[in-house]
């Protein structure tokens, strides 16, 4: 009778190992929570598999081997089908939150740079090999920056309401105010003279406007870049020599530049820069009307009265300015012949410039 009892223990333990196992097998979880709550079923110190543990030492020591093995391979297939049920869940999960629920579906078109961002940036990158650093302004601005320190007359056109936006002080009534839209970057430079010291040499760009009419060659917002340089015995030579290497460096190194004699308030003497067409090689062609040059900036030596409205010593000090328009750059460089595609957000006319 001894003998049939630990028989039979020795089988209902080997029957529950078999159980067990086969349990662990199929086991399926579809969270945290539930991976957990097998491991503690199954593995913990109160777990079944232990418990079974805990019955094994009551095994005669001949039938300990047999049984060892089975414990261990139950056990061991326990732990790594728990093991492999985490891996799965925090894989899902890790998957789950690299999805962006706010992504328009597939397939997702790369979006290209705007061909004004890529002039102005080339703009800059040029003069800034040459030691101008950027600086920016208010698009809002008042008055005296905008034209009361560059030597605007009171009566100068550029003042007129069909010229500049101006803003009312009070919704729904007309006023005069001395609060506007700024309609070129010269603001900034007014701005930088009043705050820093020479030497001065800066880049201006951003967007400026205008009270035009629009249509293929005007817009009444556009963007520019304007650079101001102010030193001891800075001269016009300086300036040509400085836009000639843009020139050069923007459109190729065969590019020829010729300056016109112009009228600005702010600069004294003034001048208009044409470049040979880029097109036709100065041949003459229907862009640049037969002539074989297209203008693209107008500059100067700063007028000594801005110097002294800014509070920099005109005798002590000189400078020069220029200004161009970033959309007639890329006109140029990239034959876009209507100013309105650069405001429209048509992607088939963006799309041309995926490769720049």
């Amino acid at each position: 009778m001894h003998g049939f009892s630990k028989n039979n223990a020795f089988m209902a333990l080997q029957d529950s190992i078999q159980t067990l196992l086969e349990q662990v097998q199929t086991m399926k979880a579809s969270n945290a929570d539930e991976i957990e709550a097998l491991r503690i079923k199954y593995l913990s110190k109160k777990g079944e598999i232990t418990a079974l543990f805990n019955e094994f030492r009551t095994v005669p020591s001949d039938q300990k081997r047999e049984l060892g093995q089975k414990l261990n391979q139950l056990r061991q297939e326990a732990e790594g089908r728990i093991n492999s049920l985490r891996e799965q869940f925090e894989a899902k999960h890790a998957e789950a939150e690299r999805i962006d629920l706010t992504r328009t579906p597939d397939p997702i078109a790369l979006g290209t740079r705007h061909p004004l961002s890529l002039v102005r940036e080339e703009i800059v990158d040029i003069f800034s090999r040459i030691g101008f650093t950027v600086a920016e302004g208010p698009e809002v601005e008042d008055d005296k920056h905008v034209y009361g320190m560059l030597n605007f007359a009171p009566e100068h056109p550029a003042r007129d309401m069909q010229d500049t936006f101006f803003i009312e002080k009070e919704i729904g009534v007309q006023k005069p105010t001395d609060i506007l839209l700024r309609s070129h970057t010269s603001s900034v430079q007014t701005r930088v003279m009043t705050s820093q010291k020479p030497p001065i040499r800066v880049l201006c760009p951003g967007r400026v406007y205008r009270n035009e009419a629009i249509s293929a060659r005007a817009h009444c917002f556009f963007h520019q870049v304007e650079g101001l340089y102010v030193d001891k015995n800075v001269s016009f030579a300086d300036l040509r020599e400085a836009l000639l290497y843009f020139s050069k460096e923007m459109f190729g190194a065969e590019t020829k530049i010729r300056l016109r004699p112009s009228y600005f308030p702010f600069t004294e003497p003034s001048a208009e820069m044409d470049i040979s067409c880029n097109i036709c090689g100065g041949k003459g062609c229907s862009f640049c009307k037969g002539t074989g040059w297209v203008e693209i900036l107008g500059c100067g030596m700063v007028d000594p009265n801005v110097l002294e409205s800014c509070g920099i010593d005109s005798k002590e000090y000189s400078g020069y300015a220029f200004g161009m328009g970033v959309e007639r750059i890329t006109n140029l460089k990239y034959r876009v012949k209507d100013l309105r595609l650069f405001s429209e957000n048509d992607v088939r006319f963006l799309k041309q410039f995926e490769s720049c």
